[in-house]
């Protein structure tokens, strides 16, 4: 049996031979219920005519303006890279530089990585360096956050309008339409994209004893999703032999890189709500903000649903994901049975919401980035600014660096690995169980 029919868990390591799908169905970890795969019904022409749509999509957002100010004849307007060039001038290299990489250069990542490896298949063929571009699609897609860019372009709109008259311009038409998009680009997952390579480039097929023997489980390539055999070279590190990613049967030092972030990221949290992440100067003197100010500011201006928005992103999330990481972490370190299903999806839950702490700081870059009326306004970024930047980055990589196969090494072993269970076809077994129409669920 070719070693691509089986494919492990990333969330409990459960072996499962693969089955084929249908275009809108997903396969289920037999143990935690974590989504294996999914079926899609595109070919890669489909595929390389979205892309490329996206593609001039994201370049007329980056070169269009977003939205212009106009006050008693003043005027300013900003595009997304103005916007963080303005914040680069006022000394906050970091904040600029994070949002330059979540909001332009991981999507060009994403979309010029598949718009080159989607053509290839297209053409039936598997170009060069395409196991590293699919490679850079995968750590692309989970820092990109083109989404949460446009809830704040929209809430910054809001704020502007109590301050002066807002004109919409193309980019903000531009970016709704990336968004858009991304939703179905990010539907093509790589590792689908590898196993069209594979029909293309046939490997030696390699006798499931041989895999599983040993008396060693094999071993998970969290790239490509390759299943290794375990070659027990414990000095030397084993790659993969489809992508060349290093393979670890756990992440190394997990739990210890996991706290140091988190504990990072908890002394940060507290000046990031106590400083400033605005200072406002106008005719009337200077104004400071704060996070919570900020919500304070919408809920009275009558903007509720705004101010909850942003008090749950900015205050209420990272907050949890501190308390459910250390929780994570906590009862891993100590190999607990406690509730595996329930603590793999409290790690997923964490997983989602990450990205959306940083609203706050694409609001501030856009603020900072329009209000520059020199005569009667002028924003600028603050302090807390930098450390909640920071705060949420660090949840972000500790999230990462947490391996959520810890969590079920301790609770009750799965099926023996040689004889692994099947993620059966629609007739084997009801769809609520196994494989499921993606409609049905809620992931």
């Amino acid at each position: 049996m070719p070693r691509y029919d089986l494919i492990s868990c990333h969330e409990c390591g459960t072996l499962h031979r693969k089955a084929p799908l249908g275009p809108r169905q997903k396969a289920r970890c037999v143990r935690c219920r974590s989504v294996l795969y999914r079926g899609s019904g595109a070919g890669p022409e489909r595929m390389a005519a979205i892309v490329l749509c996206a593609i001039l999509t994201f370049l007329i957002a980056q070169f269009c303006p977003i939205v212009e100010l106009e006050v008693n004849g003043l005027r300013s307007s900003a595009t997304l890279f103005g916007a963080i060039v303005v914040l680069w001038q006022e000394q906050m290299q970091l904040v600029a530089a994070i949002v330059f990489l979540s909001t332009i250069l991981f999507p060009a990542v994403e979309l010029g990585a598949l718009l080159y490896v989607t053509l290839g298949l297209r053409a039936g063929r598997v170009l060069p360096g395409f196991h590293r571009l699919l490679r850079a699609v995968s750590a692309a897609r989970h820092w990109g956050m083109t989404e949460v860019l446009m809830i704040g372009i929209l809430i910054t709109i809001v704020k502007m309008t109590s301050l002066a008259q807002v004109l919409v311009q193309p980019g903000l038409f531009a970016f709704g339409a990336l968004t858009a998009m991304l939703a179905f680009v990010v539907a093509y997952e790589p590792r689908a994209l590898w196993e069209l390579g594979d029909r293309l480039l046939p490997r030696a097929a390699q006798d499931e004893r041989a895999l599983l023997g040993g008396g060693r489980a094999p071993l998970l390539c969290h790239a490509c999703g390759l299943v290794a055999p375990d070659l027990g070279t414990p000095h030397q590190h084993q790659h993969c032999a489809r992508c060349d990613k290093t393979l670890h049967r756990r992440r190394p030092d997990s739990i210890g890189r996991t706290w140091a972030l988190l504990l990072a990221a908890a002394i940060l949290y507290i000046p990031a709500n106590l400083l400033p992440v605005m200072y406002t100067h106008s005719l009337f003197g200077k104004q400071d903000d704060t996070i919570i100010s900020g919500v304070v500011y919408f809920w009275t201006s009558g903007s509720p649903a705004l101010a909850a928005i942003i008090f749950i992103a900015s205050i209420v999330v990272p907050v949890l994901k501190l308390a459910a990481l250390s929780l994570l972490a906590w009862t891993a370190q100590r190999r607990s049975r406690w509730r595996p299903y329930q603590r793999t999806v409290l790690y997923r839950l964490v997983e989602f919401v990450g990205r959306w702490s940083m609203l706050d700081i694409f609001v501030i870059t856009l603020t900072v980035a329009l209000v520059r009326f020199q005569t009667l306004a002028v924003i600028t970024a603050g302090p807390g600014a930098l450390a909640f930047c920071a705060v949420v980055v660090l949840t972000m990589l500790a999230s990462l660096q947490f391996d959520p196969r810890l969590i079920w090494d301790a609770a009750e072993p799965p099926a023996p690995p040689a004889s692994p269970p099947l993620a059966p076809t629609p007739p084997a077994l009801p769809h609520s169980h196994r494989i499921e129409p993606s409609g049905g669920t809620h992931d």
